[in-house]
């Protein structure tokens, strides 16, 4: 019984670390985000939606980035057509949540000052930002099977120290 409660411990571990990583990325790209949002609000003379809809492109770049070279770099990386085009298809879903928080704000309730703009654009990224967290997890960065994993481990330990391998071939 010992032997499952570590098993779950190491599979709450490996998922806290993950929404971890995927929360620090998320966190620079919600900078970037909100930051390209008030730049382009405030140096053109787009209408709220477009400036937040150009911001949201600018973080989605950022993320893709973060996420493949940080988050889940350890990830399967065979299929990087396949894994780009539905990151942008789920990050489309995505900035049509988030933009569309802040146009029912903005249009439907006329809550348009700055302030109201930045609280509204801020709710609509934590919304679209929980389907994002599943829908990349689980159709884009997929994990490894088990057994391409192990045999990854083991050509990785194999060439920083060929010794292990010959060592394992005796046995």
């Amino acid at each position: 019984m010992e032997h499952g409660s570590t098993g779950h411990a190491s599979g709450l571990r490996r998922i806290l670390r993950e929404v971890a990583k995927f929360g620090a990325v998320g966190g620079a790209g919600l900078l970037v985000n909100l930051a390209v949002f008030n730049l382009v609000r405030h140096v053109t003379d787009l209408q709220v939606v477009r400036a937040s809809v150009i911001a949201t492109v600018v973080s989605i770049v950022f993320n893709y980035v973060g996420f493949r070279y940080f988050t889940y770099r350890d990830r399967d990386k065979s299929g990087r057509t396949k894994e780009l085009t539905l990151f942008l298809f789920f990050s489309v879903i995505g900035m049509v949540i988030e933009n569309g928080v802040l146009y029912v704000a903005t249009y439907s309730f006329h809550w348009d000052s700055p302030l109201q703009s930045n609280i509204f654009k801020f709710v609509g990224i934590g919304v679209a930002t929980l389907f994002r967290f599943w829908s990349y997890r689980t159709w884009v960065f997929k994990a490894m099977p088990a057994g391409e994993a192990v045999a990854g481990a083991e050509a990785i330990l194999e060439q920083r120290s060929p010794a292990v391998g010959r060592v394992s071939e005796r046995a």
